[in-house]
C-alpha cells in the first residue's frame, strides 16, 4: 500500500479521517459511491471540501493511486468528482488508479478552483 507522504491525515480539529495508517488485515475496504444529500451537516461538508482541496493540491489533474487514502472519505466523492482512471477498475484495491474530474469538482467545490484554469 502506497503511503501518500505530505497528505493531511485528517481534518484539523475533527475526527474526519483522510488517510489510514496501515492496510486492513481483513481485506481492503472497497470504494463505493455514496449519495450526498442537501441536508448534510456543515461539518461533513467542510470535510468534503478539505479532502477535495487536499486531493487537488497533492495530485492536480493527474491520475493517482488510492494507496492509504480513506475509502469512506473517497466514497463521498467517487463517481462524481473522483473517477476511475483505469478500465477495468477494482474498487477493492490499494493499487487502483483514480483521477479528479476537474469539471465536476469545479461545479461542486468552486472555492477550491477560483483562479485555476
Amino acid at each position: 500500500m502506497l503511503k501518500h507522504r505530505g497528505f493531511p491525515g485528517r481534518l484539523a480539529g475533527t475526527d474526519f479521517q483522510f488517510t489510514i495508517r496501515r492496510a486492513n488485515p481483513k481485506g481492503v475496504t472497497p470504494i463505493t459511491s455514496r449519495k450526498r444529500f442537501r441536508d448534510r451537516k456543515p461539518a461533513d461538508r467542510r470535510a468534503d471540501t478539505a479532502f477535495m482541496q487536499a486531493l487537488w493540491e497533492h495530485f492536480g489533474d493527474q491520475p493517482f493511486e488510492r494507496g492509504n487514502l480513506d475509502a469512506g472519505r473517497l466514497s463521498w466523492l467517487f463517481q462524481r468528482e473522483v473517477i476511475p482512471a483505469e478500465d477495468p477498475f477494482d474498487p477493492a484495491s490499494y493499487d487502483a488508479l483514480l483521477v479528479i474530474d476537474v469539471n465536476a469538482a469545479r461545479q461542486s467545490f468552486p472555492d477550491i478552483f477560483d483562479g485555476v484554469r
